[in-house]
C-alpha cells in the first residue's frame, strides 16, 4: 500500500493548487524523510544502525555528479 500511497503523493503534487510549491516541497522532503526513516525499522529509536549509514553515504560520502 506503500507503493499506492507514494503514486497518490506525486500525482497530488502535478495538480494545480492554491499553495505554493515551496511548502509543496518541504511537505514532499517530509514524506521521503519518514519513508527512509521507518520503512524497514524505528530508523529514529536505532539510529546507529541503518539510518547511521544511509546519512553517511548521502552527507559524508556523497556520489559526484
Amino acid at each position: 500500500h506503500v507503493e499506492s500511497a507514494w503514486k497518490d503523493i506525486n500525482e497530488a503534487f502535478l495538480r494545480p493548487t492554491p499553495a505554493r510549491v515551496s511548502v509543496l516541497t518541504r511537505i514532499l522532503n517530509l514524506s521521503r524523510v519518514i519513508d527512509v526513516l521507518y520503512s524497514e525499522e524505528d530508523g529514529y529509536t536505532h539510529s546507529t544502525r541503518r539510518t547511521k549509514d544511509i546519512v553517511t553515504c548521502m552527507l559524508i560520502n556523497p556520489v559526484e555528479i
